[in-house]
């Protein structure tokens, strides 16, 4: 029997915390998670993920197939006792996912093994309408003190950011497309280049799931701009997809 379906949805996280990236004194204990991120471990680079579902993750359609799938992780270049380790048995991207314009970038992984939900494993609900202008978000990712090709990340880092109005994200997006597409952030002059961050972070706005991280310009911990695909848009596609697979 597919676990139920509604109880998904209507979940939140199990955690949603009010500080941001630039707070270094955090004191989180060792076997700190926020529930419902998936650490994605794939080549070139790994990519977050989203538990909506105990057998299913949300993520970026441009993120490679994982070799490995980490449930449970705050530091994932560290493993510990309390992660749940699967494999993938169905990868279905976005219909007309476009992988040159990143149109339509997003991607259900289902797991080859239900999660076991608790507190350092949980899903996340998905949002089923718009983000409501102005409204913050909490955006978690990893990201890497000293970055080297196939490590895992050592830091989880966060930010709280607003959205912004669609004409202005147009702008902000210029000739790309702008279909599905929300915007947080602000163009910053200096660019950090020494931190780079795991990509296809979540957004989470009053407690769901509204946007999943396409491309950015900078470091969207750091408050640069960062373009989410929208996921109301695509909740029939995601609940079809989960009670028919």
């Amino acid at each position: 029997m597919k676990p139920c379906l509604i109880f998904t949805l209507l979940s939140t996280a199990g955690v949603v915390l009010a500080r941001d990236s630039k707070d270094d004194d955090l004191n989180l204990p060792e076997d700190f998670t926020i529930p419902y991120m998936v650490y994605l471990q794939s080549s070139p680079e790994p990519c977050v993920g989203s538990l909506i579902h105990p057998e299913w993750v949300l993520t970026a359609a441009h993120c490679s197939s994982p070799v490995k799938i980490r449930l449970g992780v705050y530091q994932p270049s560290i493993r510990n006792k309390k992660e749940q380790i699967r494999n993938y048995s169905l990868i279905i991207p976005a219909p007309e996912f476009k992988a040159q314009s990143l149109e339509n970038d997003l991607m259900l992984i289902k797991l080859s093994k239900a999660a076991v939900l608790n507190n350092y494993v949980g899903t996340i609900a998905i949002s089923m309408e718009p983000l409501t202008f102005n409204d913050s978000c909490f955006i978690p990712t990893w990201t890497w003190n000293q970055f080297k090709n196939l490590s895992d990340p050592d830091i989880l880092t966060w930010i709280n950011q607003h959205s912004h109005p669609f004409s202005d994200c147009r702008n902000m997006i210029g000739e790309r497309m702008a279909v599905n597409i929300m915007c947080v952030g602000q163009p910053l002059s200096i660019i950090s280049k020494t931190k780079p961050e795991v990509s296809a972070a979540p957004a989470v706005c009053g407690g769901r799931l509204h946007g999943i991280l396409s491309w950015d310009k900078g470091s969207v911990t750091l408050g640069s701009e960062g373009f989410f695909t929208e996921v109301h848009p695509y909740a029939r596609w995601i609940m079809k997809t989960i009670t028919t697979h």
